[in-house]
Protein backbone atom coordinates (compact mmCIF):
# COMPACT_ATOMS: atom_id res chain seq x y z
CA UNK A 1 0.00 0.00 0.00
CA UNK A 2 2.93 2.54 0.58
CA UNK A 3 3.78 2.04 -3.07
CA UNK A 4 0.58 3.06 -4.08
CA UNK A 5 -0.05 6.19 -1.59
CA UNK A 6 3.38 7.14 -3.20
CA UNK A 7 2.49 6.96 -6.42
CA UNK A 8 -0.96 9.04 -5.34
CA UNK A 9 1.73 11.84 -4.37
CA UNK A 10 2.87 11.92 -8.13
CA UNK A 11 -0.83 12.08 -9.15
CA UNK A 12 -1.36 15.00 -6.96
CA UNK A 13 1.39 16.91 -8.36
CA UNK A 14 0.24 16.39 -11.53
CA UNK A 15 -2.84 17.44 -11.02
CA UNK A 16 -1.92 20.74 -8.81
CA UNK A 17 0.62 21.47 -11.83
CA UNK A 18 -1.98 21.45 -14.61
CA UNK A 19 -4.24 23.60 -12.33
CA UNK A 20 -1.49 26.01 -11.58
CA UNK A 21 -1.03 26.49 -15.68
CA UNK A 22 -4.74 27.00 -15.87
CA UNK A 23 -4.80 29.38 -13.11
CA UNK A 24 -2.32 31.33 -14.82
CA UNK A 25 -3.84 31.73 -18.12
CA UNK A 26 -7.40 32.50 -16.55
CA UNK A 27 -5.64 35.12 -13.61
CA UNK A 28 -7.19 33.56 -10.85
CA UNK A 29 -5.91 31.16 -8.07
CA UNK A 30 -9.11 31.00 -6.21
CA UNK A 31 -10.22 28.16 -9.09
CA UNK A 32 -7.60 25.69 -6.44
CA UNK A 33 -11.16 26.02 -4.34
CA UNK A 34 -13.50 23.95 -6.47
CA UNK A 35 -10.67 21.55 -7.52
CA UNK A 36 -10.25 20.31 -3.74
CA UNK A 37 -13.27 18.12 -3.38
CA UNK A 38 -12.64 16.62 -7.03
CA UNK A 39 -9.33 15.98 -6.59
CA UNK A 40 -10.43 13.59 -3.45
CA UNK A 41 -12.29 11.80 -5.71
CA UNK A 42 -9.71 11.04 -8.27
CA UNK A 43 -7.75 9.82 -5.53
CA UNK A 44 -10.61 7.99 -4.10
CA UNK A 45 -10.79 6.17 -7.48
CA UNK A 46 -6.94 5.66 -8.26
CA UNK A 47 -6.77 4.08 -4.77
CA UNK A 48 -9.80 2.18 -5.85
CA UNK A 49 -8.17 0.84 -9.11
CA UNK A 50 -4.63 0.33 -7.53
CA UNK A 51 -5.88 -1.92 -4.78
CA UNK A 52 -9.85 -2.67 -4.18
CA UNK A 53 -11.11 -3.10 -7.89
CA UNK A 54 -14.47 -4.81 -8.34
CA UNK A 55 -13.86 -7.52 -5.60
CA UNK A 56 -13.56 -4.81 -3.27
CA UNK A 57 -17.06 -3.73 -2.69
CA UNK A 58 -16.58 -1.99 0.43
CA UNK A 59 -13.80 -0.17 -0.94
CA UNK A 60 -15.96 1.09 -3.68
CA UNK A 61 -18.20 2.13 -1.55
CA UNK A 62 -15.66 4.27 0.28
CA UNK A 63 -14.83 5.55 -2.97
CA UNK A 64 -18.77 6.71 -3.37
CA UNK A 65 -19.37 8.58 -0.40
CA UNK A 66 -15.68 10.29 -0.87
CA UNK A 67 -16.93 11.45 -4.77
CA UNK A 68 -20.27 12.34 -3.43
CA UNK A 69 -18.88 14.56 -1.12
CA UNK A 70 -15.87 15.92 -3.14
CA UNK A 71 -18.53 16.69 -6.39
CA UNK A 72 -21.26 18.12 -4.42
CA UNK A 73 -18.37 20.92 -2.32
CA UNK A 74 -16.92 21.52 -6.08
CA UNK A 75 -20.34 22.21 -7.77
CA UNK A 76 -21.40 24.17 -4.69
CA UNK A 77 -18.03 26.40 -4.99
CA UNK A 78 -18.47 26.38 -8.26
CA UNK A 79 -21.61 27.83 -8.29
CA UNK A 80 -21.31 30.61 -5.44
CA UNK A 81 -17.98 31.89 -7.28
CA UNK A 82 -19.33 31.88 -10.88
CA UNK A 83 -18.50 35.15 -11.93
CA UNK A 84 -17.29 36.62 -9.54
CA UNK A 85 -13.41 36.87 -10.20
CA UNK A 86 -10.50 35.85 -7.77
CA UNK A 87 -11.27 35.61 -4.15
CA UNK A 88 -10.13 38.37 -2.04
CA UNK A 89 -8.03 35.86 -0.30
CA UNK A 90 -5.86 35.28 -3.40
CA UNK A 91 -6.34 39.01 -4.38
CA UNK A 92 -4.24 39.67 -1.22
CA UNK A 93 -1.52 37.60 -1.81
CA UNK A 94 -1.76 37.99 -5.72
CA UNK A 95 -0.90 42.11 -4.45
CA UNK A 96 1.18 41.62 -1.65
CA UNK A 97 3.86 39.10 -4.21
CA UNK A 98 3.57 41.63 -7.20
CA UNK A 99 5.08 40.23 -9.86
CA UNK A 100 6.45 36.94 -8.32
CA UNK A 101 2.66 35.81 -7.76
CA UNK A 102 2.76 33.69 -10.64
CA UNK A 103 5.43 31.20 -9.50
CA UNK A 104 5.07 31.84 -5.58
CA UNK A 105 1.23 31.11 -5.74
CA UNK A 106 2.65 27.46 -7.19
CA UNK A 107 4.19 26.79 -3.83
CA UNK A 108 2.08 28.47 -1.68
CA UNK A 109 -1.48 27.49 -3.25
CA UNK A 110 -1.60 24.62 -5.84
CA UNK A 111 1.32 22.18 -4.50
CA UNK A 112 0.62 23.58 -0.57
CA UNK A 113 -2.98 22.22 -0.92
CA UNK A 114 -1.89 19.22 -2.65
CA UNK A 115 0.34 18.17 -0.34
CA UNK A 116 -3.15 18.45 2.16
CA UNK A 117 -4.89 16.10 -0.04
CA UNK A 118 -2.26 13.55 -0.36
CA UNK A 119 -2.56 13.21 3.36
CA UNK A 120 -5.79 13.61 4.78
CA UNK A 121 -6.89 11.25 1.76
CA UNK A 122 -5.02 8.30 3.62
CA UNK A 123 -8.12 6.72 4.85
CA UNK A 124 -9.16 6.35 1.25
CA UNK A 125 -6.61 3.87 0.85
CA UNK A 126 -7.08 1.97 3.97
CA UNK A 127 -10.61 1.48 3.27
CA UNK A 128 -9.89 -0.55 0.52
CA UNK A 129 -9.27 -3.67 2.41
CA UNK A 130 -12.98 -3.52 2.74
CA UNK A 131 -14.20 -6.76 1.25
CA UNK A 132 -18.01 -6.49 1.13
CA UNK A 133 -20.78 -4.24 1.57
CA UNK A 134 -23.48 -7.24 2.36
CA UNK A 135 -20.44 -8.09 5.36
CA UNK A 136 -19.83 -4.80 6.81
CA UNK A 137 -19.42 -5.18 10.20
CA UNK A 138 -20.14 -2.40 13.25
CA UNK A 139 -17.50 -0.19 12.68
CA UNK A 140 -18.09 0.10 9.10
CA UNK A 141 -21.65 0.68 9.21
CA UNK A 142 -21.00 3.76 12.02
CA UNK A 143 -18.50 5.21 9.39
CA UNK A 144 -21.64 5.08 6.87
CA UNK A 145 -24.00 6.44 9.22
CA UNK A 146 -21.52 9.44 10.63
CA UNK A 147 -21.15 10.39 6.95
CA UNK A 148 -24.31 10.44 5.98
CA UNK A 149 -25.03 12.77 9.23
CA UNK A 150 -22.27 15.04 8.00
CA UNK A 151 -23.40 15.19 4.57
CA UNK A 152 -26.91 15.92 5.34
CA UNK A 153 -25.37 18.71 7.67
CA UNK A 154 -23.10 19.76 5.07
CA UNK A 155 -25.52 20.29 2.28
CA UNK A 156 -28.63 21.37 4.15
CA UNK A 157 -26.21 24.14 5.67
CA UNK A 158 -24.83 25.22 2.42
CA UNK A 159 -28.45 25.58 0.96
CA UNK A 160 -30.10 27.37 3.42
CA UNK A 161 -27.09 30.07 3.39
CA UNK A 162 -27.41 30.45 -0.38
CA UNK A 163 -30.70 31.00 -0.25
CA UNK A 164 -30.41 33.57 2.44
CA UNK A 165 -27.33 35.56 0.64
CA UNK A 166 -30.22 35.35 -2.73
CA UNK A 167 -32.08 37.62 -0.68
CA UNK A 168 -31.04 41.09 -1.25
CA UNK A 169 -33.01 42.17 1.85
CA UNK A 170 -30.31 40.26 3.95
CA UNK A 171 -27.50 42.16 2.84
CA UNK A 172 -25.21 43.15 5.64
CA UNK A 173 -26.86 40.88 7.97
CA UNK A 174 -26.14 37.96 10.25
CA UNK A 175 -27.47 34.38 9.19
CA UNK A 176 -28.74 32.77 12.08
CA UNK A 177 -31.66 30.72 10.80
CA UNK A 178 -31.77 27.44 10.60
CA UNK A 179 -28.80 25.06 11.16
CA UNK A 180 -26.93 28.32 11.81
CA UNK A 181 -28.93 29.25 15.00
CA UNK A 182 -26.97 26.25 16.79
CA UNK A 183 -23.66 26.45 15.05
CA UNK A 184 -21.70 29.70 13.19
CA UNK A 185 -19.93 27.13 11.02
CA UNK A 186 -22.89 24.03 10.27
CA UNK A 187 -21.23 23.33 7.00
CA UNK A 188 -17.87 22.88 8.29
CA UNK A 189 -19.07 21.04 11.12
CA UNK A 190 -20.67 18.33 8.57
CA UNK A 191 -17.71 18.71 6.40
CA UNK A 192 -15.48 17.38 9.50
CA UNK A 193 -18.02 14.91 10.14
CA UNK A 194 -17.74 13.26 7.02
CA UNK A 195 -14.43 12.84 7.17
CA UNK A 196 -14.32 11.02 10.63
CA UNK A 197 -16.79 8.31 8.84
CA UNK A 198 -14.97 7.57 5.79
CA UNK A 199 -12.04 6.96 8.92
CA UNK A 200 -13.97 4.76 10.61
CA UNK A 201 -14.41 2.85 7.37
CA UNK A 202 -11.06 2.95 6.84
CA UNK A 203 -10.39 1.70 10.92
CA UNK A 204 -12.85 -1.00 9.54
CA UNK A 205 -10.34 -1.97 7.38
CA UNK A 206 -7.58 -2.13 10.04
CA UNK A 207 -6.50 1.43 8.90
CA UNK A 208 -6.23 3.14 12.51
CA UNK A 209 -3.25 4.74 11.86
CA UNK A 210 -5.10 7.21 9.86
CA UNK A 211 -6.63 8.76 12.61
CA UNK A 212 -4.44 11.62 11.55
CA UNK A 213 -5.92 12.50 8.68
CA UNK A 214 -9.68 13.52 9.97
CA UNK A 215 -7.46 15.34 12.93
CA UNK A 216 -5.59 17.50 10.34
CA UNK A 217 -9.42 18.35 8.47
CA UNK A 218 -10.84 19.63 11.85
CA UNK A 219 -7.81 21.60 12.46
CA UNK A 220 -7.70 23.56 9.05
CA UNK A 221 -11.64 23.86 9.28
CA UNK A 222 -11.56 24.93 13.02
CA UNK A 223 -8.12 27.13 13.20
CA UNK A 224 -6.63 27.81 9.56
CA UNK A 225 -9.18 28.00 6.33
CA UNK A 226 -12.89 28.09 8.13
CA UNK A 227 -13.85 29.12 11.79
CA UNK A 228 -11.06 30.97 12.58
CA UNK A 229 -10.85 33.16 9.49
CA UNK A 230 -14.18 33.63 8.53
CA UNK A 231 -15.23 34.77 11.89
CA UNK A 232 -12.41 37.39 12.04
CA UNK A 233 -13.54 38.66 8.45
CA UNK A 234 -17.42 38.65 9.39
CA UNK A 235 -17.00 40.25 12.69
CA UNK A 236 -15.18 42.90 10.83
CA UNK A 237 -17.63 43.30 8.10
CA UNK A 238 -20.78 43.28 10.11
CA UNK A 239 -21.68 44.88 13.22
CA UNK A 240 -23.94 41.91 14.75
CA UNK A 241 -21.63 39.51 14.53
CA UNK A 242 -20.01 40.01 17.77
CA UNK A 243 -22.74 39.47 19.60
CA UNK A 244 -23.65 35.70 17.42
CA UNK A 245 -19.90 34.81 18.38
CA UNK A 246 -21.30 35.94 21.89
CA UNK A 247 -24.49 33.79 21.23
CA UNK A 248 -23.58 31.02 19.37
CA UNK A 249 -21.42 27.72 18.98
CA UNK A 250 -18.28 28.09 16.79
CA UNK A 251 -18.36 24.66 15.48
CA UNK A 252 -20.65 21.62 17.12
CA UNK A 253 -24.57 22.20 17.10
CA UNK A 254 -25.33 23.90 20.19
CA UNK A 255 -28.33 25.26 21.37
CA UNK A 256 -27.95 29.31 21.64
CA UNK A 257 -26.69 31.04 24.98
CA UNK A 258 -29.69 33.15 25.32
CA UNK A 259 -32.84 33.81 23.30
CA UNK A 260 -32.06 37.18 22.12
CA UNK A 261 -32.70 37.10 18.02
CA UNK A 262 -33.73 33.83 18.22
CA UNK A 263 -35.97 33.19 15.28
CA UNK A 264 -34.62 36.00 13.09
CA UNK A 265 -32.40 36.74 10.13
CA UNK A 266 -29.72 38.63 11.17
CA UNK A 267 -29.08 41.46 12.81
Amino acid sequence: MLAVYLQAGLVVVGMMTALWLLSLLLRDSSIVDIFWGVGFAVLAWFYWGRIGGSIAAGGTLTAVLATVWGVRLAVYIGRRNWGKGEDYRYQRWRQEAGRAWWWRSYFKVFLLQGALMWVISAPLLAAQNLASVSGLGGLALAGVLVWAVGFGFESVADLQLARFKADPSNRGKVMQRGLWRYSRHPNYFGDAVQWWGLYLMAAAAGGWITAFSPLLMTYLLINVSGVAMLDRDQKAKKPGYAEYIRRTSAFVPMPPRDRQGSGRGGE
